[in-house]
């Protein structure tokens, strides 16, 4: 592969993007599943991620997290839970597996009561001294740090038919569920940022509203429970001066203009085919806050189209989100899946990498 001369570290590239700021060429990302992975080590013939990242020339933002030092959690070869007592059932596709969530810890709770006697994680459970130690082991990348995601984890705890009701069955059991969550969260947080705002520059506030077409809940509820957590996550993390990355699957164009006005930086994933958005609209409405990240669709592009086609997507991306020149970071949107080609792989990234 030939790469393009650039001026910029893959660090500045990004923060330039996200700055709204020239950049000598778009930066690059990549979500993938380990199938991907282990397609991309094979072909490159290496186990270093990092080794991949500098073949195909990705300039990546990096995730760190402070080691989880709390009680063991239940874990067998097809089953684990996590600290928040989140069961995970090992489940296989054919090309590929996943570990889907099968337990909601708290799907049986009924009143306030049956919350408070619930075994709520602690921040005491983390080692937040080891953060600085984790970002040094990639130096010249952007490093983000923490996940806040107050509706995904009503989703996960109560389980996703339960967690649509509750708003409407059960409110104010539901405000001191989403209470007690960012409780946790925000102090995590505030813990991580306090040890290592130097070296984080972007935290995840994020979320999943949209469905294939259209939002889960309406506004009014995402009004009236979910805004002000959210934007407690947003205001703390600017507090700290670390910008805001915020991913939402699906169709969320309704909710774009209270998002940006809360003080998002980075939206991800822009699923657009997810009610065929206006790519041009998405740029001209919001490109002046907001910067994009994803884009390269992995529903049918990426999986079934050919390498000219992605080729085409990514260009076409390039001329509508980056018409600026800036303000885009390339990738795929989402995780891209086990049923992806290589050769479609290497035409996204060789694409991106192009000089225009």
């Amino acid at each position: 592969m030939n790469k393009p001369v650039s001026t910029m570290t893959h660090r500045q590239r990004i923060l330039a993007a996200l700055n709204h700021q020239p950049v000598d060429r778009f930066p690059t990302d990549i979500w993938a599943v380990p199938e991907v992975w282990q397609k991309l080590y094979a072909h490159f013939n290496t186990n270093d991620q990092m080794k991949v990242f500098e073949l195909l020339n990705i300039d990546g933002i990096i995730g760190i997290a402070p080691e989880y030092t709390g009680p063991a959690a239940k874990k067998e070869a097809d089953y684990y839970e996590d600290e928040w007592g989140m069961g995970y059932s090992r489940q296989t596709y054919g090309t590929g597996e996943y570990f889907e969530q099968t337990h909601y810890p708290l799907a049986e709770a009924e009143t306030i009561q049956d919350l408070q006697n619930f075994s709520w994680p602690s921040p005491d459970w983390y080692d937040y001294t080891g953060l600085h130690a984790a970002a040094s082991r990639y130096p010249d990348r952007a490093i983000m740090c923490g996940y806040s995601a107050v509706f995904y984890y009503h989703n996960k705890l109560r389980g996703l038919e339960k967690s649509f009701m509750d708003p409407l069955l059960k409110p104010e059991f539901t405000r001191y569920l989403l209470d007690r969550i960012m409780e946790i969260f925000l102090e995590y947080h505030r813990r991580c940022f306090e040890a290592a705002s130097d070296v984080i520059d972007l935290t995840q506030v994020t979320d999943d509203f949209g469905s294939q077409s259209n939002l889960l809940i309406s506004l009014k509820t995402f009004d009236s429970f979910y805004r002000p957590h959210l934007q407690s996550a947003i205001d703390l993390a600017k507090s700290y001066e670390i910008k805001v990355f915020h991913h939402d699957d699906g169709d969320i164009r309704k909710l774009l203009p209270r998002l940006t006005e809360m003080g998002i930086n980075i939206l991800n994933p822009i699923q657009w085919r997810c009610g065929d958005w206006d790519l041009n609209w998405l740029k001209n409405e919001f490109g002046n806050k907001l910067c994009f990240h994803g884009g390269i669709d992995n529903q049918h592009t990426l999986p079934f189209g050919s390498p000219a086609d992605v080729s085409d997507e990514v260009r076409r991306i390039k001329s509508s989100l980056g018409k600026n020149g800036t303000g885009l970071i390339i990738g795929p949107c989402h995780n891209i899946q086990a049923n992806t080609s290589i050769e479609n792989i290497l035409a996204l990234y060789n694409t991106a990498n192009e000089i225009d």
